[in-house]
Order: C-alpha cells, then sequence, then structure tokens
C-alpha cells in the first residue's frame, strides 16, 4: 500500500520539473569573437607548451635519477675476505 505525501509532494515536483527544464532552455550569448582571439589562443598554447618544455630541462636530472634502477647489492661486493 502507498503511502499518500499530500499535494504538496505533487506541487514540489511539478516546480522541480518546471525549473529544470527552464535551466536547459539555450539563451542568446551575443558574443563577438574577433580574429585576435584565434592567435590569442595559439600564443597562449605555445607558451604553456614552452614553459612544459623549460620545466622538463630544469629538472631532467632529478626525473632520470627517479625512474632509473638502482643496481641490486649483493654479498659479493663487500670486500671482506
Amino acid at each position: 500500500m502507498k503511502k499518500y505525501n499530500g499535494p504538496g509532494t505533487v506541487r514540489r515536483r511539478g516546480s522541480l520539473t518546471v525549473l529544470i527544464t527552464l535551466l536547459f532552455i539555450p539563451l542568446p550569448a551575443l558574443a563577438y569573437l574577433d580574429p585576435t582571439t584565434g592567435s590569442m589562443l595559439i600564443s597562449a598554447i605555445v607558451g604553456l607548451f614552452a614553459s612544459l618544455v623549460l620545466a622538463i630541462k630544469t629538472y631532467w636530472y632529478r626525473i632520470k635519477a627517479f625512474f632509473k634502477r638502482k643496481p641490486a647489492e649483493s654479498d659479493a661486493d663487500d670486500g671482506a675476505v
């Protein structure tokens, strides 16, 4: 048997449905992107790439040492007689 929650529940569900529907209606942006915007985006991407290359170059030896395997130590290398 279903529990009756009253007319307020139906009203809230309807309001929520209308609200969600209104949020998905597209509105005109009224925006203009001039030709300079494309070159600005390209220069930002090139700058980001250059920064990444510089960071990798700066920390190259640390990165290389991090991934380099250390040789396993053996008992024969102790020098004990």
